[in-house]
């Protein structure tokens, strides 16, 4: 398996009830795919943006790191592109050293 990084910026308003349950599905799909996830950078939360993204000025940032297979990145991918919740995302393959 290998090693990535994810940052990803939410919407700004959604409740902490919503932004929790989608880290929980993300987590899950990583779990599901056979991946582990190792930690999350704190911290970042609620920022400005560089520029305004679907009238939004605002984003909750979350910086994330995990292993899986390509396979798990693709689904990832697929998930946070049909989400609503998703602003921003990009996924890292971490490398090896």
């Amino acid at each position: 398996m290998r090693t990535y990084e994810m940052m990803f910026v939410l919407r700004p308003d959604l409740e902490e009830e919503q932004v929790l349950e989608t880290k929980e599905r993300l987590q899950k799909i990583i779990a599901d795919f056979g991946g582990e996830f190792i930690n999350a950078a704190d911290g970042w939360g609620k920022k400005r943006l560089a520029y305004a993204i679907d009238d939004y000025v605002e984003g909750i940032y979350s910086l994330w790191y995990f292993k899986g297979k390509p396979e798990t990145v693709d689904e990832l991918d697929r998930i946070i592109k049909i989400s609503e919740n998703f602003l921003r995302h990009i996924i890292i393959r971490q490398d090896e050293k």
